[in-house]
């Protein structure tokens, strides 16, 4: 292996790690709910890694996180952690993170970055995607019909388009101010403001 790709490979094994920390650090924040899936924060993470990472490294940051849990560290949203995540009412959530992740990634790399491509991945991937895997698994686990279980997570919807909103000015601020940081490494630097 040659210098330049050992170095390579080192950059994009530490974005990984960066993003699994930021995807836990996030998972302290929390809100509780009765219907066993907690509003939090960590999808956040999740998208910042998707719109940062892209379409290959994203999904190993999750992936990660989801390994650390399977084996019982407190890495999910409210000290969580162990195999019973995955058979709980938001399995079908922490699953749906690595298809949006991919989703968010994809959609990021076709074109040139603007801001307004940030926020329609993060709301696609973050958000539609998660839910499709998040809400039959959830209405699944829990015995209640799909209908219900699908309104009843309308609750979480004003959270995530806040969190798209945050995830899309920080990735501005980022490109602008560190592009690099970038799993394209900054290539398409332009940043559209108001495009």
């Amino acid at each position: 292996m040659s210098m330049s790709r050992a170095t390579d490979a080192s950059a994009s094994l530490g974005r990984i790690a960066v993003f699994a920390a930021l995807i836990v650090v996030l998972g302290a924040v929390i809100v509780p709910l009765p219907s066993g899936v907690p509003i939090t924060a960590q999808t956040l993470g999740v998208m910042l890694a998707g719109l940062v990472l892209g379409p290959r490294l994203a999904p190993l940051a999750v992936v990660l996180v989801l390994a650390l849990a399977a084996v019982g560290l407190p890495v999910l949203a409210g000290g969580r952690g162990g195999l019973g995540v995955f058979v709980g009412p938001s399995a079908g959530y922490l699953l749906g993170w690595i298809a949006g992740v991919v989703v968010i990634g994809l959609l990021m790399r076709t074109g040139r970055f603007m801001w307004w491509r940030s926020a329609g991945a993060a709301l696609i991937g973050g958000v539609f995607v998660v839910y499709a895997f998040g809400i039959p698994v959830q209405a699944l686990v829990t015995g209640v019909p799909l209908g219900p279980t699908a309104l009843s997570s309308l609750v979480f919807l004003p959270g995530d388009l806040i969190k798209v909103v945050a995830a899309t000015l920080v990735v501005v601020a980022l490109r602008r101010a560190y592009p690099r940081a970038f799993a394209d490494g900054g290539r398409g630097r332009a940043v559209a403001a108001g495009a």
